[in-house]
């Protein structure tokens, strides 16, 4: 059986682990091109942004604050290697988080809730 958690962090369909989880960067295929799993009710939300937000600002920060106490180059050259590379280390995280967390909800069997469930 398919690790679920593998699959989305690689951007496959959490149920087979063949089809691709993506139709572009971000978003959710329709359904699994190879074993037609329904994917339409797949949402993370928010969630996948908050951690990726949580875990690369703190490595961007320690490393702008580290870089700063110890060698104390200008403003101009921290703002020049920083920025670009939150970017970099923002995207980067976006796609595996955004398909763990759809992962989760597969492995969870999570569903929008009801009137019968309220």
């Amino acid at each position: 059986m398919t690790n679920p958690y593998a699959a989305g962090a690689a951007g496959r369909c959490p149920s087979c682990g063949e089809g691709c989880l993506f139709e572009g960067f971000l978003k959710v295929a329709p359904q699994c091109e190879a074993c037609g799993f329904d994917l339409k009710a797949a949402d993370s939300g928010d969630g996948p942004a908050v951690f990726v937000i949580l875990i690369g600002g703190f490595l961007v920060a320690f490393g702008a604050v580290f870089t700063q106490i110890a060698f104390e180059p200008p403003v101009w050259l921290q703002l020049i290697v920083w920025l670009p590379l939150t970017v970099i280390v923002c995207a980067g995280l976006l796609r595996p988080f955004k398909g763990l967390m759809i992962a989760a909800q597969f492995t969870n069997k999570a569903r929008e809730a009801g009137r019968d469930d309220v």
